[in-house]
């Protein structure tokens, strides 16, 4: 009983005082102190144009510490006297657009007019603070390949980590947010072992770096926390002790800026040669997730972010600080990839208890998508069940039938072979202060650019979307004609949207949207859905941890995408630190726009009513069980409050949106 007071007494004197600064940040607002810079000042211009960056000072270097590198480099006095923060559209279409081209390293790739005024934007809100990218200027704009995308249950994506960890020859950096002891984590833990293993026979030691956002009342002066042994080789973390991986040298640090600020971050870069961007923690949950693998001069930019995040000197540094990517060829270069994969019958599936690591990207694909062939005697859909049903929910029954399987179901994608094509690293920097004044970020910048050029479709898939400065945009494209698609997960986190400031339930903005449209046109041209899984016929409330959806991604008139860690949220919005990239490829959002139509039945079963913003059962008309619908009443707040404490408690599964639920959670085991 003292642990839930303590906990509840952290979360009222937070709130409170959240409150107070909230008011305070609203009135800065209306002030017009946050708009987004117009121009790209010469400041920024010349950062871009420069050699030296955070990973370039740490190689000649590696004693420094990677942060203070990037402050010494980056930190402006004085931004708001410049008067290059104003311009005006004409100069954006004109010179800025070159100057933007200028400031990239596209190699033989040709960014489109789309990408770059996207671009623009971005780099534009280093103006006001060069820090909030999170990665060195000059590498935040580059170039790179997608050889494989995975949209899939969250063990499929962290069997490919594992692979590519078992595979690994010099160097591991793996940053989640939220890390537990689970299945997951053990497929991750079982490939650190399989490692050392490796590295023990060839006579060599590896270095893996992981970081991670576990809440710890000493962060409040120290935001970077070096995790000893004795924390993490124990209790909710179980990572393997040194006896376990005595050819690895691993280091761990535990990174939060309180209160708000946490690392909402996910990627692993391996040997500085390949990158994996995700949606997923390391956690056992119901969610349909994403992953992104990238190779080529990206991975360096994302090498740069992961150095910076990291902060501390690197004890030991990191093997490959002196070779950079974008001076090797191509992983996979050396891989056979021609689009979809054949089907060859079922191979053993990589588990916990029955290792089964693949050589290559082709044969993880086989043997993944191999396990969706039904065995004899079974429907199409029953094996797409048997995967969705790992875990937390193995007793799930699918409805869909086999008519809904013609499209099959396909987790890993290989792209067909391509050049290496524009990309832009999007970031934003945590921000802990419980205000809304931190928005003027490249990632921010680039979401309000896509959505403000996009001139036929918008596609968007996210668990929340209820970030307010996104709203009057993404309505004013429907006014210019464009359609705009949002697949929503029903009732992601709904206690936590109720809290006071982070804007309501996805069913409240739906609502919100619909009846902001005049005519029945533009209502027709705003299609919001909620997220309905392959073997489903309706979508299942969050609250029952059957069947979620926890991608983000966005596409824009099916040519450039921006896909990553960042939600449409509040939280994302105004204070996570968030890795994003943007990516200018046509073959690459098609190849998506296919994988997320056919590892999923959301377009068929989910949209919504545009009369309330609700989906309601075909036969019924009723909304679907555990909605909270469009009126949570009168005392919102307190459900928000009571989910708060259920968390902290431990009787519901953390969840990403509200982070300081398990900043306060983690806290009190530590106090």
């Amino acid at each position: 009983m003292p642990f839930i007071n303590l906990c509840q007494v952290a979360v009222c004197v937070f709130s409170v005082f959240s409150l107070f600064l909230l008011n305070r940040s609203f009135r800065l607002s209306n002030q017009g102190k946050q708009q987004p810079p117009r121009m790209i000042t010469q400041s920024v211009y010349s950062m871009c144009r420069s050699d030296r960056t955070v990973s370039s000072e740490v190689s000649n270097n590696p004693t420094k510490a990677p942060y203070k590198v990037f402050k010494d480099l980056y930190e402006l006095k004085d931004v708001e006297k410049s008067p290059e923060l104003a311009g005006h559209e004409k100069q954006v279409d004109s010179d800025e657009l070159h100057k933007a081209k200028e400031c990239g390293h596209w190699g033989g790739a040709e960014p489109s007019r789309l990408f770059l005024r996207i671009y623009h934007d971005a780099l534009a809100a280093l103006g006001r603070n060069p820090l909030g990218g999170v990665v060195s200027p000059p590498l935040m704009g580059s170039n790179g390949v997608v050889p494989l995308t995975i949209v899939a249950p969250l063990p499929d994506i962290c069997r490919h980590m594992a692979n590519c960890i078992a595979r690994a020859r010099k160097e591991v950096f793996l940053a989640t947010n939220y890390w537990i002891f689970s299945d997951a984590s053990t497929l991750i833990t079982n490939a650190l072992k399989e490692l050392s293993r490796r590295a023990g026979e060839r006579g060599e030691k590896v270095v893996v770096k992981i970081l991670y956002d576990r809440g710890d009342p000493k962060q409040v002066w120290e935001n970077h926390l070096t995790v000893d042994e004795k924390k993490y080789a124990a209790g909710k973390v179980n990572l393997p002790a040194t006896d376990e991986i005595p050819h690895l040298d691993m280091q761990v640090i535990n990174y939060h800026r309180p209160i708000f600020g946490t690392f909402h971050a996910k990627f692993m870069i391996v040997d500085r040669r390949v990158a994996l961007l995700q949606s997923n923690n390391i956690q056992d949950n119901d969610n349909l997730e994403m992953m992104v693998r990238v190779e080529g001069a990206v991975v360096d930019s994302l090498y740069d972010t992961a150095l910076i995040s990291w902060g501390k000197a690197l004890e030991p540094p990191l093997p490959m600080l002196y070779s950079p990517a974008a001076d090797a060829p191509l992983p996979s270069a050396q891989v056979s990839i021609n689009g979809h994969s054949e089907e060859n019958g079922s191979l053993r599936q990589h588990t916990t208890e029955d290792e089964n690591y693949d050589a290559d990207i082709t044969a993880e694909t086989r043997r993944v998508n191999g396990l969706l062939t039904p065995k004899k005697g079974e429907t199409r859909t029953q094996p797409v069940t048997r995967l969705l049903n790992h875990t937390r929910q193995k007793s799930t029954t699918g409805d869909a039938s086999d008519e809904d399987q013609e499209d099959q179901m396909e987790p890993y994608i290989l792209t067909p072979q391509h050049e290496p094509f524009s990309m832009a690293l999007l970031n934003r920097e945590p921000y802990g202060f419980p205000d809304h004044t931190s928005t003027v970020v490249p990632q921010n910048a680039a979401w309000l650019a896509a959505i403000n050029h996009a001139e036929r479709s918008i596609f968007i898939q996210t668990p929340n979307m209820n970030a307010e400065p996104l709203l009057e945009p993404l309505l004013n494209a429907v006014r210019r004609g464009v359609i705009v698609t949002c697949y929503l997960c029903l009732g992601y986190n709904d206690a936590g949207q109720l809290l006071p400031f982070q804007n309501g339930t996805n069913e409240m903005i739906s609502n919100r949207l619909y009846t902001s449209l005049e005519t029945d046109e533009e209502r027709f041209r705003l299609r919001i859905f909620n997220y309905v899984a392959k073997d489903q016929t309706r979508p299942i409330h969050n609250k029952f941890k059957k069947r979620s959806c926890h991608i983000k991604l966005m596409i824009i008139d099916e040519a450039v995408a921006i896909q990553g860690n960042g939600n449409l949220d509040t939280q994302s919005y105004y204070h996570s630190q968030e890795v994003n990239l943007l990516l200018d490829s046509a073959l690459v959002c098609r190849t998506w726009l296919d994988a997320l139509s056919r590892n999923q039945n959301t377009a068929k079963y989910g949209l919504v009513s545009p009369d309330d913003g609700c989906w309601h059962d075909p036969a019924t008309g009723e909304i679907p069980e555990g909605s909270i619908g469009l009126d949570p009443g009168r005392f919102a707040w307190a459900k928000g409050a009571v989910g708060v404490v259920h968390r902290v408690r431990g009787t519901a599964v953390p969840s990403d949106s509200v982070y300081i639920q398990c900043f306060v959670y983690e806290m009190s085991l530590n106090l």
